[in-house]
């Protein structure tokens, strides 16, 4: 789950982060009474939106007057901003978040993240803040620094030391990196955060280290002791579809392809994209409807699919263990009905009360092709769907 950035600035602030003040706002009338509130002499009027790159697509503004704040915030609020993240379609600025100015000495990156293949919480610094890291990592690899924490032992000073001596920090400075890392280290760990990202970190005039920035990502499965956290959610900057499966308990992730896909088993759906790929076709979505889903579950998952205008064709595959055959065979009857199914439909069954769920849709009358086994289904669906075109 994401947030936006005055959201993460106000989760880090409690665990006593220095960030700069600001105040979120909803109209532009709005982001005026924040900038008064602050005070001057410098504002920054920035777009909310779960993506990065806001800078460069004109979302972010820093202005020198009142004026200017109203017509920054004109310009900015209800605009479609389109970068790297967002894709071709962009999204939509229904917030702002309205930032005091700072005097800014450099540009630092840092970030936090669960690394999976140490099973740690890997820091990310380097000196090249305000750039995508991804190109400093391409192009200068040897700025970047890579520190992991043993979650045994957890936090020392030496870690925060050995980030600042990598940043460059002298003094002060030092003492306020130790400070900053054991703070984001403690708020990854007590919010499961899964990741942490400040770009940029800067270095002010008067030597304070301040997040001038702040993205933060959290743990879907650990959300159900992050009360506080789900308050946060915006529905407006989701997949009106990943949010329809959430209210269904369905592990749903949208993609580009025409074939959509239904399995029960996030390894089983993983191979059953990967197959359709082998065999010409491209998935439209990643879709587990767990072990034990009701029919209900499975109608929707059945209807979410159908829902996507880029899906040509439909390929269910399902290995029956707690998951009934016959229910999923239920599910998809029900939905196809309701929906009036004009897509080719390919099914391979196995499992637990299969000719149960063989039957039923066999006798459903709906135009169901029945596959064998796995490539077979992938080689039917990828035909059907292109004959259909």
């Amino acid at each position: 789950m994401n947030i936006h950035e005055y959201q993460a600035k106000g989760v880090l602030k409690t665990f006593g982060v220095p960030v700069p003040r600001g105040i979120a706002a909803f109209s532009v009338d709005e982001a005026v009474a924040a900038a008064k509130e602050l005070g001057g002499p410098v504002w920054v009027v920035k777009a909310q939106i779960h993506a990065g790159g806001r800078g460069k697509a004109g979302g972010v503004k820093v202005v020198k007057s009142l004026d200017g704040v109203r017509e920054a915030a004109e310009a900015i609020l209800g605009a479609t901003l389109v970068t790297k993240q967002t894709g071709p379609e962009g999204k939509e600025v229904k917030r702002l978040y309205i930032e005091e100015g700072c005097d800014i000495a450099s540009e630092l990156y840092l970030s936090a993240l669960v690394d999976r293949a140490s099973s740690r919480i890997a820091f990310i610094a380097s000196t090249e803040g305000g750039m995508d890291i991804e190109e400093v990592a391409a192009e200068t690899p040897e700025k970047i620094l890579t520190l992991t924490i043993d979650p045994a032992s957890g936090f020392s000073g030496f870690h925060g030391r050995e980030i600042a001596f990598a940043l460059g920090l002298k003094g002060d400075a030092v003492k306020q990196c130790v400070r900053l890392i054991g703070s984001l280290y403690k708020a990854m760990t007590e919010k499961d955060a899964s990741l942490l990202e400040i770009n940029p970190l800067v270095l002010t005039g008067s030597g304070d280290l301040i997040c001038l920035d702040a993205k933060m990502n959290f743990d879907s499965n650990a959300l159900f002791r992050q009360k506080d956290i789900v308050e946060l959610r915006d529905l407006d900057e989701e997949d009106p579809m990943e949010v329809r499966a959430s209210e269904y308990d369905l592990n749903y992730i949208r993609l580009d392809g025409e074939i959509g896909c239904m399995v029960n088993g996030a390894g089983l759906a993983m191979a059953t994209m990967d197959i359709i790929k082998l065999k010409g076709g491209s998935p439209a979505n990643f879709l587990d409807v767990g072990g034990g889903a009701s029919t209900e579950q499975v109608t929707a998952a059945f209807k979410i699919i159908l829902s996507d205008p880029n899906v040509k064709g439909i390929l269910v595959n399902i290995f029956g263990g707690i998951m009934r055959c016959d229910f999923i065979a239920e599910g998809i009857v029900a939905a196809a009905r309701e929906v009036h199914l004009d897509r080719p439909l390919v099914v391979r069954l196995e499992g637990t009360n299969v000719d149960l769920g063989k039957k039923i849709l066999s006798e459903s009358g709906l135009p169901i092709i029945a596959a064998g086994d796995l490539s077979d289904a992938a080689v039917k669906v990828v035909a059907a769907v292109k004959e259909a075109s």
